[in-house]
């Protein structure tokens, strides 16, 4: 079921996304080659404390695996699809390409969002692989309106990536964000029916 929430949880939302961007953004500044995927995991763990925030992701359980995320982000590099892990040992090279996910709580409300950035100059087929999934996602946003399906998010991602010669991950998906870091609905990226936004 779709929570829906009313004018002054969206604030709440919008705001936890506000202050939320500036982690990212200090992040993605820190991205250098040399820089290992662990200093970005310390840089983002006292950003978070200093805010005031919890860090959603550390601690969050696995119940398959019956272990607990033990990292404030997910840092993962080039082929990596997702939950990378921060190491030492993981040293950003030029060419590479990082994608830096995390989550917070703030004041009853979650905020969870990645961020993927190139390490000094890349290559162009990575260059046009930010571009373009960058691209699906503002276009699927612009779908995201009462009335319309999942579908018509969903697709409009499969579509701009396929034609651009890139395929989607079809074993993740998006999800709803609230008061719970996984609200309903989930969101994958693929062409699937699914069911209406609530206006």
């Amino acid at each position: 079921m779709i929570v829906r929430k009313n004018q002054a949880e969206l604030e709440k939302c919008a705001l936890r996304g506000c202050w939320f961007f500036q982690v990212l953004d200090t992040l993605k500044k820190i991205v250098a080659e040399g820089v290992s995927t662990y200093d970005l995991e310390v840089t983002a763990e006292k950003m978070i404390s200093d805010g005031g925030a919890r860090a959603a992701f550390k601690g969050y359980p696995n119940p398959t695996a019956g272990t607990k995320f033990p990292f404030v982000l997910c840092v993962s590099v080039n082929d990596e699809i997702v939950h990378g892990m921060p190491s030492q040992k993981k040293i950003l090279k030029r060419g590479d390409i990082v994608s830096i996910d995390t989550g917070v709580q703030l004041n009853g409300y979650y905020g969870d969002s990645a961020i993927t950035v190139p390490v000094g100059e890349i290559s162009e087929e990575a260059r046009r692989l930010i571009e373009v999934t960058r691209e699906s996602l503002e276009l699927a946003i612009d779908k995201v309106r009462p009335g319309n399906r999942l579908f018509d998010i969903c697709g409009t991602v499969e579509r701009h990536v396929t034609a651009h010669g890139f395929t989607v991950v079809r074993e993740f998906v998006g999800h709803g964000i609230g008061t719970q870091m996984h609200e309903e609905p989930q969101i994958p990226t693929t062409s699937t029916g699914g069911t209406k936004i609530p206006g």
